[in-house]
């Protein structure tokens, strides 16, 4: 429940009940909420809590099935449990119990997500390692550990230069760049097979070229550029910036990095 809550906007942690009595209540401050769990409500190891809360005038919210348990009475909202039996064969071992009270905790952090506006993007900065927190990444966030500029050739290149700069760039493409810098297409490695069909001593970058390819803005995400690679079919894309490529994203190392299953 505290790991829910705070990878949800929640500021929370777990303390045990036994340490709160050897010095950890220090760690409940006039500005928290203490969430007390006991299914019978008469824990001994939650008693110094409770009146500690009393005394410093700190909220509770117990969850019990007794709400005339020593937690129900001290809790300034009792959150109570239906009485059903546990699933245990003896009845005895935690088990129903423990799946109701994982419920009220999932429904307490979902209310305060709601509450506070948490959105999409609010939890991906809680999750910077996991999959949703990498597609929710910016290019420009991704640009800091793919920093190098694409390769690149002018209009006017020839077919090796092409050539050459692809295999330099190894990236499977090149961006063509018009005389002010700006992208003007891109020739890929399947640009460059089909190219033999002509003759290639004549050829230059702006007969082989894609016109119009295409690109993303350093600010969308990076859900947003695998579904353009994967919609189009295509194994790399542009990212531009006031017109000129800044950076070249190919699908295998988005694959190799985790972006994509």
């Amino acid at each position: 429940i505290a790991a829910t809550l705070a990878s949800t906007g929640t500021n929370s942690f777990f303390v045990h009940p036994a340490e709160m009595s050897h010095g950890d209540l220090g760690m409940l401050r006039p500005d928290t909420t203490l969430l007390a769990i006991s299914n019978s409500g008469e824990s001994r190891e939650l008693r110094d809590p409770l009146l500690f809360c009393a005394r410093n005038d700190i909220p509770v919210i117990g969850v019990t099935q007794r709400p005339q348990s020593f937690l129900g009475r001290h809790s300034d909202v009792c959150l109570t449990m239906p009485k059903v039996a546990e699933a245990c064969p003896n009845g005895l071992a935690p088990t129903t119990s423990t799946l109701m009270t994982l419920a009220i905790g999932d429904a307490l952090a979902m209310v305060l997500m709601d509450r506070r506006g948490f959105t999409r993007e609010d939890f991906g900065l809680h999750h910077p390692g996991g999959a949703l927190g990498m597609s929710l990444q910016t290019v420009r966030e991704w640009m800091g550990d793919n920093a190098a500029a694409p390769a690149s050739v002018p209009l006017d290149a020839d077919f090796s230069a092409v050539v050459s700069a692809i295999t330099q760039g190894r990236k499977g493409a090149v961006a063509v760049l018009a005389p002010d810098g700006a992208l003007a297409g891109i020739i890929t490695d399947g640009d460059v097979r089909r190219a033999f069909a002509n003759d290639i001593s004549t050829l230059r970058a702006a007969d082989i070229m894609s016109r119009s390819p295409i690109v993303v803005d350093p600010e969308a995400r990076m859900s947003d550029v695998v579904d353009l690679l994967t919609a189009n079919k295509i194994s790399n894309l542009f990212v531009i910036e006031e017109r000129r490529p800044v950076a070249i994203i190919h699908i295998a190392e988005l694959m190799q990095a985790g972006y994509v299953s």
